[in-house]
């Protein structure tokens, strides 16, 4: 049988453009359908590009504020506005779009506007705007992302009750926030706006929050963000919300220890959903599990062999970089090609004021392995990078086993710590060590110098 497409994808964020960019690069012929506004998918509509974009405006206007004590013509008079803090989303959207565009063009991949939906398990049905029409494909991308859960018993008015969609087309900063989910996109928002001046409250259920993340680096978050007046709430959940009647309208939210909090603004970060409610995965004969995401095995194909899924809607990592590589994978493995796996040693980045990155094993997870390490430490105030940066505050570790010397895992918190983290993590998927870093230079005044301070830490350690 012919069909229209030799691969579709279904989403054009980062998975569903690079599955289609492989395929077209396999000499395929391949479509995106996306139902946005524009191509790249939420990461470039509402999530990723959009709020990095807001924390840098934040952290400059933090930056020059910091700097008003000693530059009396830096200082600024009042807090900045929603509209200059997002002044330039759009450009920078604008711009990305046309990057992704000029790809896909570039490629010949067919980009097909409208919401897709599964017909049989080789015809999709794409809603457009004006019109509606059929296609079909020898292969299946499912990469349609997620979408926020829902606030409990409320819909969001994107004024007194938002979700993460929300955030980048607020019209004006509230005083006060509560943020309920401390997930990371939970803490960056947080943190972006206890950066600004709004009274944070964070709501968790669980006691704590980024198990994932080494504790150290959790602590210095956590006190970080409580300098900036965030009350942390863990181990409580909220029983019921409303909104008061009298303006200005506020939100009321009753936790089910009994204590209320009130505040201007609530945003809901509770976990997100997988996009896969209007796909009609039935009729391609695939399921869902309770939130919406798509099981797939080691090569990124479903239960039916010639439809795929990567990125969010697969769930864990969920970060956009993956997400790419995911796709890439899949269209491989759509065509036969020998490829992957995805490495072990992915870095992972979370964009809260300050930010976090990492790459390999935490110090907790060494432990309940009883794999023996030693740690290698190097701050900030340290560094001469970080006196001219001005961050006093940032730290920076490395975990080696103490039998062979092997880097085991980085971790950082502080400025630029999402750049830093790149060079360890070349050096561990090598197999490199503590050796390395310690006959290596590097440029200064850097940061990376944090690598030669922390390696000579752990040198002296293991020599004690």
């Amino acid at each position: 049988m012919g069909y229209d497409f030799d691969l579709v994808c279904i989403g054009s964020g980062p998975a569903g453009q690079r599955a289609a960019v492989q395929a077209a690069k396999l000499a395929k012929r391949a479509a995106v359908i996306e139902k946005r506004r524009c191509v790249g998918g939420i990461c470039l509509d509402t999530g990723t590009i959009p709020s990095k974009t807001l924390r840098e405006a934040v952290v400059a206007y933090t930056t020059i504020a910091g700097k008003g004590d000693r530059l009396p013509w830096a200082r600024l008079e009042a807090r900045p506005s929603c509209q200059q803090l997002l002044a330039g989303v759009d450009h920078v959207v604008r711009r990305e779009v046309e990057v992704i565009e000029h790809q896909l063009r570039r490629n010949d991949v067919a980009v097909l506007a409208g919401a897709a939906k599964f017909v049989d398990p080789h015809t999709l049905e794409v809603h457009g705007e004006t019109s509606t029409r059929r296609v079909t494909a020898a292969n299946v991308v499912i990469a349609v992302g997620t979408e926020p859960a829902p606030p409990p018993g409320m819909t969001a008015d994107g004024e007194v009750i938002l979700t993460t969609n929300d955030v980048v087309h607020l019209s004006h900063l509230p005083r006060s926030l509560a943020v309920v989910g401390a997930g990371v996109i939970g803490i960056e928002y947080a943190s972006i706006f206890s950066a600004v001046g709004v009274n944070v409250t964070l709501v968790e259920r669980r006691e704590g929050m980024l198990e994932f993340v080494d504790r150290e680096i959790v602590d210095e978050l956590v006190h970080q963000m409580r300098n900036r007046n965030v009350t942390f709430r863990f181990g409580e959940a909220v029983a019921t919300l409303a909104v008061s009647e009298e303006a200005p309208r506020r939100a009321v939210l009753t936790l089910e220890s009994g204590k209320r909090i009130v505040a201007d603004m609530v945003l809901f970060s509770a976990g997100r959903i997988a996009a896969t409610e209007a796909l009609n995965l039935t009729a391609a004969g695939l399921t869902a599990d309770a939130r919406g995401r798509v099981r797939v095995d080691a090569r990124y194909r479903t239960a039916v062999p010639h439809i795929f899924a990567a990125g969010d809607v697969i769930g864990y990592p969920s970060l956009a970089a993956t997400s790419s590589e995911q796709g890439r994978l899949a269209a491989c493995a759509a065509f036969g090609l020998e490829a992957g796996p995805l490495g072990d040693h992915f870095p992972i980045g979370i964009y809260a004021i300050p930010e976090i990155s990492m790459v390999g094993a935490p110090e907790h997870e060494l432990t309940a392995k009883k794999i023996p390490y030693e740690t290698g430490v190097a701050r900030y105030r340290e560094i001469a990078r970080g006196q001219i940066l001005g961050d006093h505050s940032g730290m920076f570790k490395m975990l080696f086993h103490r039998e062979d010397r092997r880097l085991l895992g980085i971790h950082c918190i502080g400025t630029g710590a999402t750049e830093l983290v790149h060079v360890g993590q070349a050096v561990l998927g090598l197999g490199g060590g503590l050796d390395y870093f310690l006959d290596t230079v590097f440029n200064y005044p850097t940061l990376a110098e944090c690598y030669k301070v922390a390696a000579l830490d752990a040198a002296n350690k293991l020599r004690a």
